[in-house]
């Protein structure tokens, strides 16, 4: 007769069976799965780094490149620009070197710089649109007219198309040495602005913003320094707007401007001037102004093509 110990004891044991048996059992699968993971970990680092490798050699190709187009850029735009003024304006995040890098290189095409005027982080501030909006209605010189548009960046590119850029048919300022010297200072001392040492009125300018805006506002900041710049290229014998990296995105000037088909049909836009052949580009696309034409330059996917007379 089996006793209920017996029941027991056999039921104990085949519960032991059981649990030695998952243990087993998950201790292979465990390991086989651990392998497995680990030669899949491996094959990605392999993967990574050969990427790595990858990117590395195209980086040192891009800089040859960007060498290459330093050394023969002096020699792409000689001439390009003889007998011409040009002004620049550069916005606050603009990049120093690329200042220095455009203002040589239009020297090198036989253009006259006649100085700088730098936009700071309060002339794009939408606090201080009305403030701005104010002084540029008082300080507009007499004779000549504000653009119909309400907005300040408009409304300042009229201006400063009346101070800083001669007039186009006759060649003449069309603002007194006085006007200009009130319209500078009074935007100075108010912090819109700060103009360089001898700054005069040119033919051409050039609008130097950095990358992509950020921030509070972004949106709204990138809209004043593309209509100021439209605005400048329409009072004047032609302007181009260039940028860094991120500049043709959508949160940067140039990208508000490609967005905007009545001002592409004016003003041209080169969205690589952190690059020697970008800012090649910038002299070729001022010198294209001059004979009323205009297009969307450089790298990015707004582009319609890499320079002028270059199919995209």
């Amino acid at each position: 007769m089996i006793s209920l110990r017996y029941h027991v004891v056999s039921i104990t044991a085949v519960f032991l069976a059981l649990a030695v048996g998952v243990v087993l059992g998950s201790t292979a699968i465990s390991g086989r799965l651990l392998s497995g993971l680990n030669e899949d970990n491996g094959a990605l680092g392999r993967e990574v780094a050969a990427l790595q490798a990858e990117r590395n050699g195209l980086d040192a190709r891009l800089a040859d490149a960007d060498r290459f187009a330093a050394s023969v850029g002096p020699l792409a735009v000689k001439g390009q620009l003889a007998d011409r003024t040009v002004v620049l304006v550069t916005t606050a995040d603009a990049a120093p070197d690329d200042r220095d890098a455009v203002t040589a290189l239009l020297r090198s095409a036989g253009a006259t710089v006649t100085g700088e005027l730098q936009l700071t982080e309060s002339f794009t501030d939408p606090d201080k649109a009305d403030q701005l909006l104010d002084l540029v209605a008082r300080l507009q010189p007499a004779g000549t007219r504000l653009p119909t548009g309400a907005d300040p960046g408009t409304r300042a590119g009229g201006l400063f198309g009346s101070v800083l850029l001669v007039d186009k048919d006759t060649n003449q300022p069309r603002a007194t040495p006085d006007e200009l010297a009130a319209a500078l200072g009074g935007l100075s001392s108010s912090g819109f602005v700060k103009p360089g040492q001898g700054l005069r009125p040119a033919q051409l300018a050039v609008v130097l913003t950095g990358g992509a805006s950020t921030g509070d506002a972004a949106a709204d900041r990138a809209a004043v320094v593309a209509r100021f710049a439209t605005q400048l290229d329409r009072s004047g014998a032609g302007a181009v707007l260039a940028g860094g990296s991120g500049s043709a995105d959508g949160t940067g000037p140039i990208g508000v401007v490609r967005a905007d088909t009545a001002a592409t049909s004016v003003l041209s836009t080169v969205d690589h001037a952190g690059t020697a052949a970008g800012r090649v580009v910038v002299v070729l696309a001022l010198r294209e102004q001059l004979d009323g034409k205009a297009g969307r330059y450089g790298v990015a996917g707004n582009a319609e093509a890499p320079a002028p007379g270059a199919e995209g």
